[in-house]
């Protein structure tokens, strides 16, 4: 016989792979407090690498339902639930990146931002345009450690785990994609100063 579990709050401070217990025996209410800790950074992630809030939200819904569905396989004391979902939505950032290429060769078109600005800000609004485009010019695994490191801050071991690389793998990619966006930046640099 089972004992059955003590009812969850979600303002309770559960250990992810303590709720990850209750996921594999169905409670909902564990699942949902996973969803409330982990969707925005899967988002941002999705958002950075993807450049649509509607595509990053799927895959964020679609990384958040395959830990419902293989909560069976869980095994706590890995990296970590907030890191396993890192590295399945980043994974499904690469696939759907490469999807794209092979789907179309049109060019992204570049937003406007319609609103007025004062000149500081627009040099600034070019700059961050600018970097955007670089950052998404570059190889997919590149763009990958770039958002990983500069936008969700996380730590080389942990982009290299959610990567399913080695530190000293992860460290060189990040040096190229470092190398790669100096390049294509520093010319728009020196031209504005």
């Amino acid at each position: 016989m089972t004992q059955a579990q003590p009812a969850l709050r979600r303002d309770d401070m559960v250990s992810d792979d303590a709720l990850m217990a209750r996921v594999h025996a169905r409670d909902a209410t564990a699942f949902r407090i996973l969803v409330d800790r982990h969707v925005r950074p899967l988002h941002r992630i999705a958002y950075r690498m993807i450049g649509d809030a509607t595509e990053a939200e799927d895959l964020a819904q679609e990384a958040l339902l395959r830990l419902w569905r293989d909560a069976a396989k869980w095994q706590a004391g890995g990296a970590g639930t907030g890191a396993w979902l890192k590295r399945v939505v980043v994974n499904q950032c690469l696939d759907r990146l490469r999807r794209r290429r092979f789907a179309s060769d049109a060019e992204v078109p570049d937003r406007v931002d319609e609103a007025p600005l004062a000149p500081d800000e627009m040099d600034a609004a070019r700059l961050r345009a600018v970097t955007v485009a670089a950052i998404a010019a570059l190889p997919d695994r590149q763009r990958a450690a770039i958002v990983l490191t500069y936008y969700e801050e996380v730590s080389n071991q942990v982009a290299a785990e959610t990567m399913d690389m080695n530190i000293k793998a992860f460290e060189s990619l990040l040096l190229r994609a470092r190398t790669a966006l100096r390049a294509a930046l520093t010319p728009i640099k020196e031209a504005a100063q």
